[in-house]
């Protein structure tokens, strides 16, 4: 496969030039979007959408129960179809559980305190929810110490176990809301799927929105053993397709659209380079030392030009209209600065 049919499958698995028709159609198919910025992740659903969705569009889909943030996979906030969300913790939940037991143990939370953190919640929940300081509020008074990230593995424990989710946008007056309500599941979520085999569904659904990409990328993704992974593509045989070795493919790849951009603004965190634990497809070396991730941990927002990443930006510089930062040798063009203006409209 040559490297411009291996960055345009990408792109149109992705939804970037196959963009889907409505903010949840995106999120559906991309199956979790890496969301611990939320601004950021809802720019992900944006951009993989057509038309001209605002940030209202995918703040209405959290209100009315379509998507809900959850610890999905890797110990990370992913934006995921509500109906999804128990299956995808089925496959993933117990790993993410596995890998923060150390951490929770040093601070004390075991079955007991986890058992009193819910029950002291569980009425506020029912009661059209709360944010993450209303929840913490509430533990201290029953005498749970949210500080040290006490409460912030609570509410992880909470979220893997499937007890609770981010639902509504808690609306901010003075600019671009950034926060969530948690709800309970069991009143939020009106419909769950049970696929036949959970494991093999997260790697056809894995390929269908990431694709071409190999066991190592679905690994890395999903925060799942090799074993496991090398076992989810067995157990997916006949559902997607091998077009070289190694590197898998849907059945069904998203036609591009003849109306399909050239250029991307592309969030922090972003699914097109995050997810894949080999990123030289789309990016040199030196734009992976750019973009990150950093010793924080942090992966910057990034411009895409032909399905390469060609430099970085801010979320706030399009709104400020100050430039990106371009590699050496590339040079702002007209489709970069429509890729910047559309974000501006995005955000309003």
């Amino acid at each position: 496969m040559t490297p411009r049919t291996m960055l345009d499958r990408r792109l149109r698995s992705h939804r970037l030039r196959a963009p889907a028709a409505s903010v949840t159609d995106a999120a559906r198919h991309m199956l979790a979007v890496q969301s611990q910025d939320l601004l950021a992740g809802r720019w992900a659903l944006g951009v993989r959408t057509k038309g001209s969705p605002v940030i209202a569009d995918v703040d209405a889909a959290f209100a009315r129960g379509d998507l809900v943030r959850a610890w999905t996979m890797r110990g990370t906030l992913h934006i995921i179809s509500a109906c999804d969300l128990a299956w995808v913790l089925s496959v993933t939940g117990e790993r993410q559980r596995r890998q923060a037991a150390g951490r929770q143990r040093d601070l004390g939370i075991d079955e007991r305190m986890l058992g009193t953190a819910s029950a002291v919640l569980r009425p506020a929940l029912r009661d059209g929810g709360c944010t993450r300081a209303e929840a913490f509020a509430l533990w201290e008074a029953a005498g749970i110490d949210p500080r040290a990230q006490r409460g912030y593995h609570l509410l992880f424990a909470l979220t893997i176990a499937g007890e609770i989710c981010q639902g509504p946008v808690v609306p901010n007056e003075r600019g671009v809301a950034r926060e969530q309500r948690f709800m309970l599941v069991e009143d939020w979520v009106r419909a769950s799927e049970a696929p036949s085999d959970p494991l093999a569904e997260l790697f056809v659904r894995y390929v269908d929105g990431h694709g071409p990409a190999g066991v190592a990328d679905f690994a890395w993704w999903s925060g799942l053993t090799l074993g496991t992974a090398r076992d989810a593509l067995q157990r997916a045989a006949g559902r997607i397709q091998e077009i070289e070795e190694g590197l898998f493919v849907a059945l069904s790849t998203p036609r591009r659209s003849p109306k399909a951009a050239e250029a991307f603004a592309l969030p922090a965190f972003d699914e097109y380079y995050i997810s894949y634990a080999d990123r030289g497809t789309t990016s040199s070396p030196n734009a992976q030392v750019a973009v990150g991730p950093g010793k924080n941990g942090m992966v910057r927002p990034m411009l895409v030009e032909r399905g390469r990443v060609i430099g970085t930006w801010s979320h706030a510089d399009a709104t400020r209209h100050l430039p990106p930062e371009l590699f050496a040798g590339e040079q702002k063009s007209a489709a970069t600065a429509s890729a910047l203006a559309r974000f501006a409209r995005f955000i309003g």
